[in-house]
């Protein structure tokens, strides 16, 4: 890290006792300033694509691409996969580049701030592989979800709050509703 020395409340020693130097981190982004720069990115996909932001529709163009490419005629006589088939095809939709940009956008500034680690995050009660089947089958329930809901989180509370659609506001009241009934009977494995 270069520049300036950090404030002492943008510094964060980790692991002290398993390592012999101490990693130095910087703050997170402030939520305010994350916030209201979410909400020009949304602007500006509306302005420049026509579209608002979501990321269920890449993975769906992705699953289209895949079956398409094993199976052609399958994937053209499936109704699901026949509409991510058409137009330019899976691989040029432009929710792909944006899940693209998403990841590279997480990735170059945890580098940057020094928070990029290979790690499995998880309590001290929960042992590796039983959270890695947690948050497989937490991804496969949302993913469900997003299909069944016809829109991801992102999608709906994001783009469709931002178009005042009752149905995304009524979704982002249950998810909110959701997380707090849910929390704390996963509280234990985090303690």
């Amino acid at each position: 890290m270069s520049g300036a020395p950090l404030a002492a409340d943008d510094v964060r020693e980790v692991d002290r006792a398993a390592s012999s130097h101490v990693q130095v981190t910087r703050a997170y982004a402030d939520p305010y300033v994350a916030g209201v720069a979410l909400g020009l990115v949304l602007l500006a996909a509306f302005v420049v694509m026509g579209r608002g932001l979501g990321a269920s529709g890449a993975f769906a163009s992705s699953a289209a691409g895949v079956v398409s490419a094993i199976a052609p005629r399958r994937a053209a006589t499936n109704e699901y996969f026949a509409r991510y088939l058409a137009g330019d095809g899976p691989w040029r939709d432009w929710l792909l580049f944006e899940l693209i940009g998403v990841i590279l956008g997480g990735f170059f500034p945890s580098i940057l701030a020094g928070r990029f680690r290979f790690e499995i995050a998880r309590g001290p009660r929960l042992a590796r592989t039983p959270r890695l089947a947690l948050a497989l089958a937490g991804g496969a329930l949302m993913g469900t979800g997003a299909v069944l809901a016809r829109g991801c989180t992102s999608g709906l509370a994001l783009t469709g709050g931002a178009l005042l659609s009752v149905g995304s506001w009524l979704f982002i009241a249950v998810a909110f509703a959701s997380a707090f009934a849910v929390a704390p009977l996963v509280r234990k494995a985090w303690r």
